[in-house]
């Protein structure tokens, strides 16, 4: 699902009148809303940051050598250091610590496992380490962010730089580092190269959904020349437990049956 808002007050506003519309949405128990809910969230809070000081990457997709990749929610490039966040959105009481490889969240007397949060974004720092070529741990931060939906109980955090949050206080925790660790001009350099991976991706999914339309086109021509899209045999009348229906000739080597998504127009 997505939504586009353009509105002459600039993008924060943009993005509350998004949060306000899919409120609503998650009121309605509309499913993959309430994720895209908490991503906007902490866009929301991100966005007030200084934007002569930060750079804020949303969705950064990592290329790694090999020939996978580390997605991280938020990237923040700044001369106080590189700020990696990753998002959760859990409701109920969260528990765990740095040690450990699964959290505990507990809803409604109910117990469920998520994989640790530090680790996890352990793993994309080092991710983005090997990217940018630039090594030195003291200017990554780790953050942690939950949604002001879940309580956070019981969470230890010792032996690592990791800052496990609530997404209100991400503002306040990247501005209470003052420290310049990283100079203007290579703040410039990461950004740069950070807006390139971000534009590379941005452009595969556009190939990728442009992929996926033209192969739909293709299969709705072959059915109204009464094609079958799988393997190219003849689609006959044929007859089930629920009356006629069209499907392949070639059955049952090929069991394609004409749905009514994909009538002949």
């Amino acid at each position: 699902m997505v939504f586009h808002i353009t509105w002459s007050g600039g993008k924060e506003l943009e993005l509350l009148i998004s949060l306000i519309i899919i409120s609503i949405l998650v009121g309605l128990g509309l499913p993959n809303v309430k994720g895209f809910l908490g991503e906007a969230s902490v866009r929301l809070y991100l966005s007030k940051l200084d934007k002569e000081k930060y750079k804020v990457f949303n969705d950064v997709l990592i290329p790694l050598k090999n020939r996978k990749a580390s997605q991280i929610d938020h990237v923040v490039v700044s001369p106080y250091g590189i700020f990696v966040i990753e998002t959760k959105n859990y409701k109920g009481w969260i528990y765990g610590d740095s040690k450990s490889k699964y959290w505990t969240q507990v809803f409604y007397k109910r117990k469920e496992k998520l994989y640790n949060p530090i680790w996890q974004n352990y793993g994309h720092i080092k991710a983005l380490q090997e990217y940018l070529g630039i090594e030195k741990e003291e200017l990554y931060h780790s953050i942690v962010s939950f949604s002001n939906r879940a309580t956070l109980k019981k969470i230890e955090t010792s032996g690592t730089n990791t800052s496990v949050i609530y997404s209100s206080r991400l503002v306040s925790t990247i501005n209470a580092h003052k420290k310049v660790v990283i100079s203007t001009g290579q703040v410039r350099q990461i950004a740069a190269k950070l807006e390139k991976t971000i534009n590379a991706d941005r452009e595969k999914k556009k190939q990728h959904v442009k992929t996926i339309k033209d192969s739909k086109r293709f299969n709705q021509y072959k059915i109204n020349a009464n094609m079958c899209p799988k393997c190219g045999s003849i689609l006959v009348e044929r007859k089930g437990k629920y009356g006629a229906f069209m499907g392949c000739s070639n059955y049952p080597k090929c069991r394609f049956v004409l749905n009514n998504n994909q009538a002949k127009i």
